[in-house]
């Protein structure tokens, strides 16, 4: 009887979200199309991408493995000004709106947008290999299943001493309902850290400000988590400052970071170890070769929808 029960609230709650992202039309301003049937549904912006294509005048068939080149460091200064701007930023900022369901491309339009104000030509050859990436990979969405738990999960990860104009970390870190990839982010920490650790757990303060707001959501329609929520970390020495009451010269700079997480540890949040390999949120950090960033999208269930 209870597993009855358990079916309906989740077929009920996919049908709320189903119903929340439904667009009445299909030219909308993202062009997010729905497929699938009841108990399974795909989230994908095939036809934005297409028109997005034709708009850079991207006509051969040449595609990239990855949205960046591994190891690309872009500056501010790299390459030459652009004469006209324009094109950079209306590509930039269409790509922004795609990243609302191509998780996959969310690192490499946080780098590119960094440019926006006096973009050149390396950043413009960067923007074009996000676009031959999704060239592609064009119908490539969230998959989602009405049979999935409703348990929420996070993964947290920090990439230290990245930029290399201003040696500020990059925080990612993303959110699963049961299998179902809910939440993510790729931003620039707001200031330098001092070590891998500060960084890792500057990241686990916004990984934790995110997982709050998320139960808070999912309380509010009907899915409220009944235990501590799981957050998997890859930095054992940022694990240890969470679960330690004693301030010390490593962690007064991050105090409140330090105070914040301390006080949902115990009732909201359980922190668990995971290795670098096996880290999902690894891909909202930096770019990687193409045979790490298709492990990377299969951890987080990006599936490829029928054209049709």
């Amino acid at each position: 009887m209870s597993y009855d029960i358990e079916q309906l609230a989740i077929t009920e709650f996919r049908l709320q979200i189903t119903s929340m992202l439904v667009l009445s039309s299909p030219n909308s301003l993202t062009s997010l199309m729905v497929l699938g049937e009841l108990d399974q549904h795909y989230l994908c912006q095939a036809k934005y991408i297409s028109d997005l294509l034709s708009k850079a005048g991207l006509s051969d068939t040449k595609v990239a493995s990855t949205p960046l080149e591994y190891n690309l460091h872009l500056t501010p200064s790299a390459g030459t000004p652009l004469q006209d701007p324009t094109r950079y930023r209306q590509l930039v900022g269409s790509l922004v709106y795609l990243t609302v369901t191509r998780p996959d491309i969310a690192y490499a339009v946080h780098t590119v947008s960094q440019f926006m104000a006096a973009p050149r030509s390396d950043h413009y050859v960067a923007v074009l290999r996000i676009l031959r990436y999704l060239k592609g990979t064009m119908f490539h969405g969230l998959y989602f299943s009405s049979t999935s738990s409703l348990v929420l999960r996070g993964f947290s990860d920090a990439d230290w001493d990245s930029d290399m104009t201003d040696r500020r970390s990059t925080t990612g870190y993303c959110f699963f309902l049961g299998d179902s990839l809910i939440s993510w982010r790729s931003k620039k920490q707001s200031l330098t850290a001092r070590s891998s650790t500060e960084a890792e757990y500057r990241a686990l303060a916004d990984t934790s400000q995110e997982l709050i707001w998320l139960r808070w959501l999912l309380s509010d329609m009907g899915a409220p988590q009944k235990s501590p929520t799981p957050l998997w970390c890859d930095n054992n020495s940022a694990i240890q400052i969470a679960h330690n009451d004693v301030f010390h010269e490593r962690t007064k700079h991050i105090e409140i970071d330090c105070h914040f997480v301390r006080q949902h540890v115990r009732n909201t949040i359980r922190l668990h170890p995971i290795s670098t390999l096996d880290q999902p949120a690894d891909i909202f950090t930096k770019a990687h070769l193409s045979g790490r960033f298709r492990e990377l999208v299969t951890k987080l269930n990006l599936s490829r929808s029928s054209p049709d």
